[in-house]
Parts: C-alpha cells; structure tokens; sequence
C-alpha cells in the first residue's frame, strides 16, 4: 500500500466547465478495486466539492462496487441531502495504447446533467476524452471525443450513438503521431461490417498528449454541479476494459 499512498490526484477539468480539480494526496486507507486485470483507486472528496461540476465525489460501495460477474458499476446517489458521484483511477501508468471500453449501459439513456467519462489525464491540457452527455440540453448530441483544451478548433468531434441494443464498445488508439476513436454496436473488438459502427475520428494535432504519468479515468458526475432533471439516481455499467500496448 505504501506506493499507493504517494498517488497525488490531480483532478481534470472537464469540458464546459471553468473549475479545475484541486490536487489531493490518497490517504492511507483509500479504497481500491480490482477490474478487468488492475487496481484502481476510487476517489473521494471528503465530504467537500471538487471539480468536475463542481460536485461530491463518494468512495462508498453504493457509489462504485465491481459485481460477481467482474462488472464495474458507477453510481450517483442522493445520501444525506446531496448527490455524491463517482470516479476511478488506474493505479499504473499505461501510456501509448489501444484503450477499449466495453459498456453495457446506454449512454443514451442517461439524463441531460449526467456526464460520463472515460479518459487519461493528467493536467487539463494532457487529456484525452470519450465522454457522454447532453450537457443540459435536451435533444443535444450524447457523445463526444475530445483532446484538451477543447475549444481549440479542430479537438472536438461530437455524434449520436442511435445504438441498437444495450450494448456498446468505444475506444482510443493513441501514439505519438496521432489518436484514433472508434465506437461500435455491440461488444467486439473490430467491426465485421459498416452497419456496427457508430461513429470514428482520427486527430492528428498539436496537442496530442507526449506519453508521460497520465492515468486512465472513468468518471460519472452532474454537469455544473446541477442535480438530475428526472431527479433519478444514475447508474451505469461498464463490463470490461482492455488495454493493448
């Protein structure tokens, strides 16, 4: 454990959103899990907001728990007043890679204030985005890939996923030349025919990240803090992820 406690977590800001996350050391006893071959650290912000959102950020089994089937849950929940949302960390460096995200919810079924991310990160202009969500809108587009800083023309490709069933896979190819995204119906690694995808883009920009200390994240949180407009708690699945070096 003692390795674990030197992590420092330096928090991403998320697209559309003008907080930062403030840095916070692990303590000793940080919760960990164990999905798909890895540890990750599940974060916590004390009891105090914190960017993305801002919002709470909950380390308890309601909010993040790996079911008998090794499946990651991710949960927002509304404890003692307040909505707690959820995020994981890798707890290894990874680097340059194939990064593929097999989910079993639909990202379209989540509500408009709902945010879902999977990403590296590791400063706000180091990062690398497949996230979903509205975004407060309704009828907005649902997903998105995004380099940091996204306002920067050109590090942004948004899309419906119109998905055909419950199940999706998602990912980024990333190395030092550029970073390719890929989305699919279904759970596969590749798509046997046009029809199975959902969406692709390529960057080949200036900001794509130099392999360095970044971590590979997986958040669920309120966009600018603001509660579900169904006033649901929300939850999502994610059966498995992959990581092709």
């Amino acid at each position: 454990m003692s390795r674990l406690l030197k992590i420092v977590f330096l928090y991403a800001m998320m697209a559309a959103c003008s907080d930062s996350e403030p840095e916070l050391v692990i303590p000793e006893g940080a919760r960990i899990i164990s999905f798909s071959g890895y540890d990750w650290v599940v974060s916590t912000t004390g009891g105090r907001k914190a960017g993305p959102g801002p919002n709470y950020f909950n380390d308890s089994e309601e909010n993040v728990w790996v079911d008998d089937r090794g499946r990651l849950h991710m949960k927002i929940t509304y404890r003692d007043g307040r909505w707690n949302c959820s995020r994981v960390e890798l707890a290894q460096h990874t680097g340059y890679g194939r990064y593929i995200f097999y989910l079993s919810t639909r990202p379209d079924s989540l509500d408009k204030q709902v945010v879902w991310g999977l990403y590296t990160y590791k400063n706000d202009e180091e990062e690398i985005d497949i996230e979903f969500s509205r975004w407060g809108i309704d009828n907005n587009h649902e997903a998105q890939y995004v380099i940091q800083p996204s306002y920067k023309p050109g590090n942004k490709a948004r899309f419906r996923t119109d998905l055909d069933g419950s199940y999706s896979t998602h990912l980024f190819e990333w190395s030092k030349k550029r970073i390719d995204f890929a989305s699919y119906h279904g759970h596969r690694k590749e798509p046997v025919s046009e029809n199975q995808i959902i969406a692709r883009w390529s960057y080949f920009g200036a900001d794509n990240p130099p392999d360095s200390d970044e971590r590979l994240k997986m958040n669920l949180w309120l966009f600018r803090g603001t509660p579900p407009s169904d006033g649901r708690e929300a939850e999502v699945i994610i059966d498995h992820v992959e990581i092709l070096n």
